[in-house]
C-alpha cells in the first residue's frame, strides 16, 4: 500500500469536512430562526470535530514517513488550495437558506452511507473515527431531509428556491462516485463508490420525491476537487479561514 495515497485519502475526508463546517458556520447570528441557527452551526461543530479526529491521524502518518512535523492545524492551515482534497460540492456558496439546506442533505446522505461502510476499513482508526461520526451524521441527515422536505413542499417561493438550488448543486454530486487514484489503491481502506451509489441515488430520489423536486438524470457532472483541482470559490474561503496562521505562523490559543 502506497503511503501517500493513504494519507491523501483521509485528508479528502478532512478537508470535506473542513470546508463544509465552516461553509456552515458562516450562517451563525444569520439563520432563520433562533433554533435553526443554533442548529446549523452545531452541525458545522460536528464537521470541525471530525475534521480535526482526521487530520490528527493524517498527521501520524505523515510524521511516520519522516517529512518533518506535521499537525492538525499546519494540515488545516498551511496548504494552499491545490492541495486540499474536498469535493466541489463542500466549497460552494451558501446561496440562500433553502441552497445550504440542500447542499448539507446532498453531502449528509452521501457520508452517511459512507461511514457506515468506511467501519470496516482496515485501518483500525479511520474505523473508530467513521464509528463516531456516523452517530452525527444520522442527525444531520434527519434534519437536513427535513428542511428539504418542509422548503420543497412549502410555498411557491420555497419550492422555486430549492428548484434553483438543486439546479445549482447536482452538476456536483457525481464526483462523490468517481474515485481519485488514490483511492484506487486503497483496497480494504477505502470505501468502494460503487456500493454507495445506488443507496445515495435511493435515499436522495425518496427526500427529493416527497419535497416535489427532481433532479436532472442526464447532467453534466463536474469533477476535479479530489485531485486539487477546484472552483475560485475555495480559494476565497481559504484567504479567510486561514488569514489568522497566515498573519501569525505558529501561533496558539
Amino acid at each position: 500500500m502506497d503511503r501517500n495515497s493513504h494519507i491523501n485519502y483521509i485528508l479528502q475526508l478532512a478537508d470535506n469536512a473542513l470546508v463544509l463546517g465552516h461553509r456552515n458556520s458562516e450562517w451563525t447570528g444569520y439563520g432563520p430562526i433562533l433554533e435553526q441557527d443554533i442548529a446549523l452551526s452545531n452541525i458545522a461543530l460536528d464537521l470541525i470535530g471530525q475534521a480535526r479526529y482526521l487530520y490528527q491521524h493524517a498527521a501520524k502518518l505523515a510524521e511516520a514517513a519522516g517529512t518533518g512535523r506535521v499537525t492538525e492545524d499546519t494540515l488545516a492551515y498551511g496548504r494552499d488550495a491545490w492541495d486540499f482534497r474536498n469535493c466541489l460540492l463542500v466549497e460552494q456558496k451558501n446561496g440562500d437558506w433553502g441552497k445550504t439546506i440542500l447542499r448539507q442533505f446532498l453531502f449528509s446522505a452521501w457520508q452517511y452511507f459512507f461511514y457506515e461502510q468506511l467501519q470496516q476499513s482496515r485501518d483500525s482508526e479511520l474505523a473508530a473515527i467513521a464509528e463516531k461520526s456516523y452517530k452525527e451524521v444520522v442527525y444531520h441527515l434527519r434534519w437536513s431531509s427535513e428542511w428539504v422536505i418542509r422548503l420543497g413542499d412549502g410555498t411557491k417561493e420555497s419550492h422555486g428556491r430549492m428548484a434553483r438550488a438543486l439546479e445549482q448543486l447536482w452538476k456536483f454530486t457525481g464526483e462523490f462516485f468517481v474515485p481519485a487514484g488514490y483511492e484506487k489503491e486503497l483496497t480494504g481502506i477505502a470505501v468502494d463508490p460503487a456500493v454507495i451509489r445506488p443507496l445515495w441515488e435511493d435515499r436522495v430520489g425518496e427526500v427529493l420525491a416527497e419535497a416535489g423536486l427532481e433532479a436532472n438524470p442526464g447532467a453534466w457532472m463536474q469533477t476535479g476537487g479530489k485531485e486539487g483541482r477546484h472552483t475560485e470559490e475555495l480559494g476565497y474561503l481559504l484567504a479567510e479561514m486561514q488569514f489568522l496562521q497566515r498573519a501569525y505562523p505558529g501561533c496558539e490559543w
